[in-house]
């Protein structure tokens, strides 16, 4: 099951986050800064999966931004490795050469509605 979806750029700041379980607020805050923290500083040539926790997170590097999926242990790490990069796909397609701009537009575009 997810437990969260995160967008960050490469400066550490979140871009997206959206949680499909209950974590108060400043939970969230702590939680963001040590998986940001955990996910950016692992080099290229490292797994995208990261056993965190009680869960796992898997990430994916698109230009300037990383996206960072929470799950728990029995989830498959590459089914949400795949579903990552259709998002960005979507995103992709919708955008025409998605940003971070694009992510923090729409994004905001969505709590307006």
């Amino acid at each position: 099951m997810i437990k969260f979806f995160l967008m960050v750029n490469k400066q550490g700041q979140t871009r997206l986050s959206r949680y499909y379980e209950h974590v108060e607020i400043n939970k969230r805050t702590m939680l963001e800064a040590e998986v940001i923290k955990n996910c950016l500083s692992r080099s290229k040539d490292e797994c995208s999966f990261v056993e965190y926790k009680d869960f796992k997170l898997v990430y994916r590097q698109y230009a300037a931004l990383f996206i960072v999926v929470g799950i728990d242990q029995t989830e498959n790490e590459l089914a949400i490795y795949e579903l990552i990069h259709n998002f960005v796909e979507v995103l992709d397609k919708y955008f025409s050469r998605v940003s971070e701009l694009d992510v923090s537009f729409s994004v905001s575009e969505i709590h307006l509605l």
